[in-house]
């Protein structure tokens, strides 16, 4: 699937960065090569990427594909820097 770029507005850029992760963070994470599983949300399909940013911070990303103009855009709805025991748990799958 090609991914065209994001889609951030004021919907989705405040809850994104109130954990104080930037939209270039989030950006680094979801283009690079994040782990990614579905989201248990029941009202829309999301999925939860982690990964790390260039910096080597952890961050974890819920978002969803939304197709804009008939364009996948990645639209992520919260981030967060993960805690270190979630980071221990993530290398060791590794």
């Amino acid at each position: 699937m090609k991914i065209a770029g994001f889609d951030w507005d004021k919907g989705n850029w405040p809850k994104c960065g109130k954990h104080g992760v930037s939209q270039e963070e989030i950006e680094e994470v979801l283009m690079g090569s994040p782990t990614v599983m579905e989201d248990s949300y029941p009202e829309e399909p999301r999925m939860r990427g982690i990964g790390q940013t260039v910096a080597g911070r952890h961050v974890f990303v819920v978002f969803m594909l939304r197709d804009v103009n008939g364009q996948t855009r990645l639209r992520p709805i919260s981030a967060r820097y993960m805690h270190q025991k979630e980071i221990a748990h993530y290398e060791a799958r590794d």
